[in-house]
């Protein structure tokens, strides 16, 4: 069908030409394809006495109420009890129960290695002890079936979960993500509620740069996914302690900790390919070229404005503070340098995107060449008020200062957007970050991409399991293979990991 504002069916995704309505993004066919639609995943480390009793409840739940087909995989890391035989005989008595075996320890590792192998588009987790309810599950993989969101998490912090708990474990989870948001800026409530879930070609992108095996597993995925702008849908969770958990707090805390200043350096750095995997999925308005208006320019216009009103306060606020003890242009000179230097600063992050360490020496170089123009035009309105009247009030010093000031705003905008961050076009370097599992760090290489429109999501039905690089998860290597669910016994060792 043709013409503007017309839908036109692919496959099962709408497309619409018209810039005021959205297109949808793909959903999954309510249809059986022959492959489960949901592959939940359940971490066990020596749970002999509680994973027959969670396999059954959470089976009987899913029959009664998921509409699509599903699987319960058991990943079992390491255990030393009857844990493997109990999975063994879950698989046997149930067509939807799959084991699988891994020999280290490691939930993160358990959970990276049966996600790459899986064949079902949405991938989900939770705990064996399974203190959320059941109730949360549907709403928590409904967003991503639909294709409104990329990931999905249970909170215990929301304000209408309803959360039974002790003041010590309540303490810490807070403590932990208020550490969260104040280091890493993380702007999603719980870390580490044991109910999460993920588009399969999400996980596809993401996992490969998720370098814990343990228990900081879900942070630093959360953590990367936020950074790169892909949508995470939170659903407030019914959560009941398990006073007879394992977990030892105090480790898993300082893990935990070790794992946020390796994050938190990683990104400081830029060796993570964030800026290139942000939005790779589905549509967003961000996007869309609409005629007549240069892309990006009514967004970096609005955070330029907010940053510059803020600077022009800080500017006032430093040149009445350095006015006591100085004269006119001296206070206006230094006014200006530090309020230049934080403004820069703002901008580069907040108004053109840009992130990590790369270029920020060269960046502020140029900034202090922008505040030189600034200075000249301030200094100069100062020196013609000095020249019009010996003794000028205060209210009109500051008065021809703020009108000054706007010129140079008008000015400084130009000059950042044309010159100090100008659009980054055609094949320019960036930096790709190389997994390895073996490794502390991120290690970096260059790589040539194309600036060109993001990929989207394409429907492929049935759905059959993908090509993509599965064997990494469990050996550290990379290579290109069909994976299907079945037992494996990884060779990749953690030092670091002793759970």
């Amino acid at each position: 069908m043709g013409g503007t504002g017309r839908l036109t069916k692919v496959g099962s995704m709408r497309t619409d030409s018209s810039p005021g309505t959205l297109p949808a993004r793909e959903h999954l066919p309510a249809g059986d394809a022959g492959t489960p639609v949901l592959d939940v995943v359940i971490p066990v480390y020596n749970e002999e006495k509680d994973l027959q009793p969670c396999v059954l409840r959470l089976h009987d739940h899913l029959k009664r109420t998921f509409p699509y087909a599903f699987r319960i995989t058991i990943a079992d890391n390491a255990s030393t009890d009857t844990t493997p035989q109990v999975s063994q005989r879950l698989e046997a008595e149930l067509p939807e129960v799959r084991a699988f075996r891994l020999e280290q320890k490691g939930r993160g590792r358990a959970l990276r290695t049966v996600w790459s192998a899986s064949d079902a588009p949405i991938l989900a987790y939770m705990d064996v002890d399974l203190s959320t309810d059941l109730n949360a599950l549907l709403p928590l993989v409904a967003p991503l079936i639909s294709g409104h969101s990329d990931l999905a998490i249970g909170s215990r912090l929301a304000r209408s979960s309803r959360v039974v708990r002790g003041p010590k474990r309540e303490f810490i989870s807070r403590a932990y993500n208020l550490i969260l948001r104040g280091s890493l800026q993380a702007r999603f409530s719980d870390a580490q509620c044991g109910f999460k879930a993920i588009r399969r070609d999400v996980a596809q992108v993401l996992l490969p740069l998720v370098e814990d095996t343990g228990w900081f597993f879900d942070t630093e995925m959360l953590v990367l996914a936020e950074r790169a702008g892909l949508r995470i849908h939170e659903v407030p969770v019914d959560w009941v302690d398990d006073p007879n958990s394992t977990v030892h707090i105090v480790k898993t805390a300082t893990d935990d900790l070790k794992g946020v200043w390796r994050v938190g350096r990683a990104l400081a750095t830029g060796s993570l390919p964030l800026d290139r995997i942000a939005r790779p999925f589905g549509d967003d308005p961000r996007d869309r070229e609409i005629k007549d208006v240069p892309k990006g320019l009514a967004r970096q216009l609005v955070g330029f404005c907010v940053v510059g009103a803020l600077s022009t306060l800080f500017y006032l606020l430093l040149y009445t503070g350095f006015r006591v003890f100085t004269g006119s242009q001296v206070a206006n000179a230094l006014a200006l340098l530090v309020s230049a230097v934080a403004n820069t600063a703002a901008n580069r992050r907040l108004t053109f995107g840009v992130r990590g360490r790369g270029g920020a020496v060269r960046h502020q170089a140029q900034g202090l060449v922008v505040f030189g123009i600034g200075l000249a035009l301030t200094s100069g309105s100062l020196a013609a008020l000095n020249a019009a009247s010996s003794d000028p009030a205060h209210s009109t010093e500051l008065a021809v200062l703020i009108a000054a000031n706007l010129a140079a705003t008008v000015l400084r905008f130009l000059l950042f957007r044309a010159w100090v961050f100008p659009d980054r076009e055609g094949g320019d370097p960036m930096v790709v970050a190389a997994h390895n599992p073996s490794s502390p760090t991120y290690s970096t290489r260059q790589t040539p991409v194309p600036y060109g429109p993001l990929p989207q999501r394409t429907p492929q039905y049935p759905y059959d399991t993908a090509q993509f690089r599965a064997g990494a998860a469990a050996d550290g290597t990379w290579r290109d293979a069909t994976v299907q669910l079945q037992p494996v016994r990884p060779h990749d060792t953690d030092s670091r990991d002793s759970r």
